[in-house]
Formats: structure tokens, C-alpha cells, sequence
């Protein structure tokens, strides 16, 4: 998909506050249980496959509904979409919600498909 200038640049200002994390790092942290990995993609693509054991907040509901569904402000969340920007502005926006401990994973659900990791 061709993305905008001006996304990119919303991306880009997003990204100099949130920290990335691999692929791996976010599997690591899901099967530990020491982080919640939540898919901010839309209804439709959440349901041709997801990350198993992932929670789904899309993005057009996430930071109305993030406070009741994980009220710990410091929780580790890591969050994801389809390449890795639309979870880069969710995890921007629960940072200023004051989330502590935000990250979004680079390259999203086809970095993860890449890796073979397993899916629902």
C-alpha cells in the first residue's frame, strides 16, 4: 500500500516518542505472559488471523476502551497492526493517556506472518 505524505509524517512524529520492538521481542514477552499484545487493526482483518493470545482494540476504539479493558497504567502493552504504523499512533496516544510502558511492533502481523510465528 501507498501511504501519504502526510501519514508518513504523522508516523514518523509518532514514532520518535514510541519505542519498537521486534517481532521476536513481542513473542518472547506474549508467551511469558509479561506483556498484553493487542491488535489495533480493523474488525475484518483481526478476523482473517491475528497473534494467538493477542487482545483486539482497534484503532478506531482503543483509547476509549483501554482504560476499562487494562486500567494498569504501567502494564506492558505491546501493540501491532498490519505494517506497523497505525499501532505507532495507538501507542503514541496511550503514551499521552499516560501509559508508561507502550511499544509497537515493528512491522506488524506480516513481519510476524513472516517469521511463521503461529496465528489464529
Amino acid at each position: 500500500m501507498k501511504h501519504s505524505p502526510g501519514f508518513l509524517q504523522l508516523v514518523d512524529d509518532a514514532k520518535s516518542r514510541v519505542r519498537e520492538v521486534s517481532v521476536e521481542h513481542a513473542r518472547e514477552k506474549l508467551d511469558s505472559g509479561a506483556a498484553t499484545v493487542i491488535d489495533v487493526r480493523e474488525e475484518s482483518e483481526w478476523k482473517a488471523g491475528h497473534v494467538r493470545g493477542a487482545k483486539h482494540l482497534g484503532r478506531g476504539i482503543i483509547e476509549r476502551d483501554i482504560e476499562q479493558q487494562i486500567p494498569d497504567k504501567n502494564a506492558e502493552l505491546i501493540l501491532y497492526c498490519g505494517g506497523g504504523f497505525r499501532s505507532a499512533l495507538a501507542a503514541d496516544n496511550l503514551l499521552k493517556m499516560g501509559y508508561r510502558n507502550v511499544s509497537s511492533m515493528a512491522g506488524g502481523w506480516r513481519a510476524w506472518k513472516e517469521k511463521n510465528f503461529s496465528g489464529k
